[in-house]
């Protein structure tokens, strides 16, 4: 099926899922879209068909808690954030719930991750002020950016640059083959998300524009590649995904869909 706006207006709730007691705090797609997988304040991952729309197992993890779940470019293996003892990023096999790896730099808490959309490559971002390059096949660093205030970072569609959300203020552009020379464009944003925290970067599926989420009643959408304001939406979200110019986003029990050429 084609989404254009007229299909996306007649669709419908179909199924509730009640597996979780607590809120879901992110929510990521595998790279071939079959399946879904939550993660939730009550410390458990649930997995979902998208195919015939029913839960397929529920993973625990109690002792780390977890947040900030993304599928890698492998459907049965992810990556999260931990919410308990320590602020290690653990990777994760869903095949058997073991943990394969774990990613110990950061001394606070982990707010951004993101993985590269070409290869093993991910990012995180701390509380302690740093955004730092991994590679799911090694547990050390692969680079680390030191920067002032809390930060959040998104890969663009092609991989080869990155965006980096400083302090909920300004935007930083990267190149990633030589992100330790310094961003190559700096934005600093006007006062739209004013107040707000922002909780998370993406580039629409074109890479033209960047879409700030917040903790706040709105996010903001601006030109990935002169930072100008095109405009600001009036909704609260807790994940966003896109698909071509269309963008969609989940805050508890509303879907909000929105068309990037509309701005609407």
């Amino acid at each position: 099926m084609k989404l254009t706006d007229s299909t996306i207006r007649t669709f419908k709730p179909v199924k509730y899922f009640k597996e979780n007691s607590d809120r879901i705090n992110s929510l990521s797609y595998s790279s071939n879209g079959e399946t879904l997988i939550s993660s939730s304040d009550d410390d458990q991952m649930v997995t979902y068909d998208c195919s015939s729309g029913t839960p397929k197992r529920t993973l625990n993890s109690k002792k780390y808690g977890v947040n900030l779940i993304q599928f890698t470019h492998s459907p049965t293996t992810a990556i999260h954030a931990s919410t308990k003892i320590d602020d290690t990023i653990r990777y994760l096999s869903l095949h058997d719930n073991k943990y394969i790896r774990y990613f110990q730099s950061h001394t606070k808490r982990v707010v951004s991750l993101c993985m590269s959309p070409i290869d093993d490559t991910f990012l995180s971002g701390s509380m302690d002020s740093t955004i730092r390059l991994w590679d799911l096949r090694s547990p050390n660093c692969h680079g680390v950016m030191h920067v002032s205030g809390r930060p959040t970072a998104a890969f663009d569609p092609e991989g080869l640059i990155f965006a980096a959300g400083i302090n909920s203020e300004s935007v930083k552009l990267y190149d990633l083959r030589s992100f330790d020379k310094g961003p190559f464009a700096t934005f600093k944003l006007g006062m739209e998300t004013s107040g707000c925290i922002w909780t998370g970067l993406q580039f629409s599926s074109d890479g033209k524009a960047l879409l700030i989420t917040t903790n706040g009643t709105h996010i903001r959408l601006v030109d990935a590649f002169k930072g100008s304001h095109l405009h600001t939406l009036a909704v609260r979200l807790i994940s966003i995904h896109f698909y071509k110019r269309i963008g969609g986003g989940v805050y508890f029990e509303t879907l909000h869909i929105f068309s990037l050429s509309q701005h609407s």
